[in-house]
């Protein structure tokens, strides 16, 4: 009896041991399997702090690279994450480097000295972390080269008008692709620029606000109001050249301050023309100083020049910034404008017959009435709300593009407007299409490092200085926008800008973005090639017979332009520093 309880018990106690046993070994199993687990994550950022994406990254142990499955690289922001995986006991005294490498950077190094212990995980694996920061410098590469040599050539066949602007800044776009396709898959060092950096480059806040503005205006203009405006203008000066051209020159700056000052130009030029003939003086005498009080009307919005709608979305100013910062010496330079142009077409002005001003009056009034008071009913309310928006867009933290495409949209509904008709006839495709292209051209740049090379040199000319650095944008741009047309050099300065403003003490005002905004616009009043709305003005001209050259556009708005940006140098000294 005793003998059997002893077997039953021995019995009992092997059968509960033997999971505690099983057990045992499992977990001796797991020690023996137990891996030292490091989790690395790092930014990587270049000297100018912005981060860099798309970087590869390798991993040595004891000089040896560290085989992983999948290649690590950096996103977006420049950071990383990697798990690696080692025998047990394998990181406790040994020096393990990252190499970072990309095209256009010099390959950089680090040696992970501070790797912290955090504890062991579930498995029995033994968890380290390291964290570190690298700063990349820029090398100089083949892709620098080629880079460089497509935006230089941009640039030169759109100031030379040797090939139209759309098709020279999506071949310099093209070609950078190309590149990088092919030379750049089997030699890294011609890596300019992938497809899907390519894409992230094309500010699409840009691309729409401008689109649903055309969309607007394109409606807008069935109206007939942008003629009988000008009409309107004749009616109150009754006769007196001098009012009627100020008054011209005062409705084409407000209405570009607020539409497409290329579609202004557009629909007041051909009433300008008639009325210009019918004083039997020559119509340039108006069309010159319209066309130069369209681009300063237009540089006091945000939505008035493709420039500032290029500066606005990139550093993120709202549309009461650019009211608040540039009105009120857009409207001095106006002013200005207008006496500096009653001074030089005095002459043609006084041999103007005005011999019935009565029936010029009933003419105009017959030939430039409203043609459709509902449409321009809703139009006036569709903008006036549009504008609205365009004011609290900031405080909603709403993109300005948003706001414009809500009140095209709406309008386009509640007029029952034929979508695919203004969307062939209204929408101004390349001019879209070149701004997509332009903005990939100017990334190849950025991403091969000119743009960074250029950026540093006017930080070592400035000196630091934010005076300096102020006057240098303001000039440079002005200079820059009247010898090629103002959209490029903008979109090339936007980084640049960036950057100074970063560094440059006293700069967070805002002050270099407000100089690039007026030397650009302003500046592209110095040539006909300068801005769109001037290339537009001097094609209709000609059609209509009274051609422009290049010279005498020159002689007419160079001096002007120069006394607009000394009184804008005046005015971000006073103001802004």
């Amino acid at each position: 009896m005793i003998r059997k309880l002893i077997f039953y018990i021995l019995c009992v106690s092997i059968l509960f041991c033997t999971p505690v046993l099983v057990s045992g070994e499992e977990g001796k199993t797991a020690v023996l399997d137990a891996k030292d687990l490091l989790i690395i994550s790092g930014v990587i950022k270049n000297a100018h702090g912005k981060p860099v994406k798309d970087t590869s990254l390798e991993f040595l142990l004891n000089g040896k690279v560290i085989e992983i499955k999948e290649e690590i690289t950096t996103s977006d922001s420049g950071g990383y994450e990697a798990e690696i995986s080692f025998p047990a006991g394998t990181i406790p005294g040994s020096q393990i480097e990252v190499i970072a490498k990309k095209s256009s950077y010099k390959t950089e190094r680090v040696i992970l000295d501070d790797i912290a212990r955090r504890g062991t995980d579930e498995k029995g694996n033994m968890v380290y972390l390291a964290n570190h920061r690298l700063v990349f410098f820029r090398a100089i590469s083949p892709a620098f080269w080629i880079a460089s040599i497509i935006l230089l050539s941009v640039y030169v066949f759109i100031a030379f008008e040797l090939m139209h602007r759309t098709v020279a800044a999506m071949l310099g776009a093209a070609l950078l692709l190309f590149i990088t396709y092919t030379a750049g898959t089997f030699y890294p060092d011609y890596f300019i620029l992938s497809f899907e950096s390519a894409i992230r480059a094309i500010d699409m806040n840009v691309i729409f606000l401008l689109m649903a503005m055309m969309i607007i205006v394109g409606i807008m203009k069935k109206t007939g109001v942008f003629q009988w405006m000008a009409y309107k203008a004749y009616q109150i000066a009754r006769g007196n050249v001098f009012v009627l051209s100020g008054l011209l020159m005062f409705i084409t700056a407000v209405t570009s301050a607020f539409l497409d000052n290329v579609t202004t130009m557009l629909l007041i030029i051909p009433v300008t023309i008639e009325i210009a003939i019918t004083l039997k003086i020559n119509p340039v005498a108006f069309l010159l100083p319209e066309v130069f009080a369209s681009n300063v009307g237009g540089t006091s919005t945000l939505i008035g020049d493709p420039p500032n709608i290029m500066i606005g979305s990139y550093a993120g100013l709202t549309f009461l910034d650019f009211v608040k910062n540039l009105a009120v010496i857009c409207v001095i330079c106006l002013a200005v404008t207008i006496i500096y142009y009653f001074y030089w077409y005095k002459k043609d002005y006084l041999k103007a017959k005005v011999d019935d001003v009565e029936k010029m009056i009933s003419y105009l009034r017959d030939e430039y009435k409203i043609t459709n008071k509902k449409l321009l009913t809703y139009c006036g309310f569709m903008l006036g709300f549009t504008i609205f928006l365009f004011i609290i867009h900031g405080a909603l933290h709403m993109e300005p593009s948003i706001a414009a495409l809500t009140g095209a949209m709406i309008l386009v509904a509640i007029t029952k407007t034929n979508i695919v008709e203004v969307l062939e006839k209204e929408i101004e495709w390349p001019t879209l299409i070149f701004f997509m292209g332009l903005f990939m051209v100017v990334a190849g740049a950025e991403e091969t490092g000119l743009i960074q090379i250029i950026a540093d040199w006017v930080k070592d000319i400035s000196g630091g200085s934010l005076v300096v650095a102020t006057l240098m944008i303001l000039w440079v741009s002005a200079i820059a926008s009247a010898i090629i047309d103002n959209i490029p050099f903008t979109a090339t300065m936007l980084p640049i800008t960036a950057y100074l403003t970063k560094v440059i003490p006293g700069a967070e005002s805002n002050v270099l973005w407000w100089a690039l905004a007026l030397g650009a616009c302003l500046g592209g009043n110095g040539t006909m090639i300068g801005a769109s709305a001037n290339v537009v003005t001097v094609g209709m001209a000609e059609r209509a017979g009274y051609p422009i050259s290049f010279m005498y556009y020159i002689k007419a708005a160079a001096i002007p332009m120069i006394i607009t940006i000394i009184l804008c140098s005046g005015w971000l000294l006073l103001i802004e520093i």
